[in-house]
């Protein structure tokens, strides 16, 4: 989260609802209670801090897909001369896009970390490879947020999931949401700053 904050903090003040310093700062403040609020280790399911999980993780969504648009606009009505500057406020746009989704996805597979770690499980949003294979899967294996933030990369890049299933409809859902704002910032934002660098 801290990296998304970061990444915000460096796209030029057009690209952002409002000062660019509020959405980070509100988004800063969530991020000490989520801390405040999270055990060293997580044993049972914490309500509260799985609200304000959810709740900084849409935020960042939001603040991610609102620059986006900001961006597409700008130049589909007004052009950019600069494309260097493009191709970095897509960059940042890109790599926002990677960790929420692979927050997303650790925040609701299978009910969410705190459930998994209960072993009060759902039944699962994905399927990973280790799911599928009685000999490579260890008996206790659990994906962890590194697994979700692969899945979140792939997903991103490929514009498709790569070895990962989704299972649920929610599953289903953000995945293609993600798939359709990383088209869009590689597709537009980067193909139109390579033609006004050549």
């Amino acid at each position: 989260m801290v990296a998304a904050i970061a990444l915000q903090l460096l796209l030029p003040d057009r690209l952002t609802a409002g000062p660019s310093w509020l959405l980070p700062a509100l988004e800063a403040a969530l991020l000490v209670g989520l801390v405040v609020a999270t055990p060293r280790e997580l044993e049972h399911e914490h309500l509260l801090r799985r609200r304000v999980a959810l709740g900084l993780t849409a935020l960042v969504s939001a603040a991610n897909i609102t620059s986006l648009a900001l961006l597409t606009h700008e130049l589909l009505h007004h052009g950019s001369p600069n494309g260097r500057e493009l191709i970095v406020s897509g960059a940042l746009i890109w790599l926002t896009n990677v960790i929420i989704f692979g927050l997303w996805y650790w925040e609701t597979d299978r009910g969410g970390p705190g459930r998994r770690a209960a072993g009060h499980d759902a039944p699962p949003d994905f399927l990973f490879p280790q799911m599928q294979d009685d000999q490579i899967e260890p008996l206790d294996w659990r994906p962890g947020f590194i697994d979700y933030l692969y899945v979140s990369l792939t997903n991103a890049a490929a514009f498709s999931p790569t070895d990962t299933m989704p299972l649920s409809v929610t599953a289903k859902s953000m995945m293609g949401l993600q798939s359709i704002v990383s088209l869009v910032t590689i597709g537009l934002v980067v193909s139109r700053a390579v033609n006004i660098l050549q």
